[in-house]
């Protein structure tokens, strides 16, 4: 055999769902059991489990939550009740659709948002075009270009007398 093959348990265990259910019955809390409770069960139960028996009995547990086999309250499995009603989605229910008699056609939904607008080049020669308009150009001023920025303040030539 080589090293790359895994084989499953040549062991009389049963799977893992299996062993579950059976804690979760053996245990017979009505609050449920929780993780640890299971796994002390079945480990007292079986006693040759695999090396990776904590994270296959994680794998599964969430495996049957998912599935619906069992219900998680409070950090507890349980099994769920037969009798209960189905839980419902989330959101508002759907209308009730009235019965049409056989042989009625109903037209398609019209469809969401807003209506497109046609492409008559007609109409569209009359009105403005859309967005931003172009700037329009400054005349030349004579001299140097304007700089970025604010421009200095003017300052006024002072005469300074009796220096001489």
């Amino acid at each position: 055999m080589a090293a790359e093959e895994v084989d499953k348990p040549t062991s009389s265990l049963p799977q893992y769902p299996e062993m579950i259910l059976a804690a979760i019955e053996a245990l017979g809390d009505k609050n449920g059991s929780n993780k640890t409770s299971i796994s002390k069960h079945i480990e007292s139960s079986y006693g040759d489990l695999p090396v990776g028996h904590a994270d296959l009995l994680v794998h599964h547990l969430d495996k049957m939550k998912r599935s619906g086999e069992l219900i998680m309250v409070k950090n507890n499995y349980m099994k769920p009740d037969p009798n209960a009603p189905p839980k419902r989605g989330r959101g508002r229910p759907p209308k009730p659709k009235p019965e049409l008699p056989p042989g009625v056609v109903l037209s398609p939904p019209r469809p969401r948002g807003r209506p497109p607008t046609l492409k008559d080049p007609a109409a569209a020669a009359g009105s403005r075009p859309r967005g931003r308009p172009p700037k329009k150009a400054r005349p030349a001023v004579a001299g140097q270009p304007r700089g970025r920025g604010r421009p200095p303040k003017a300052r006024e030539e002072v005469p300074v007398v009796g220096l001489d």
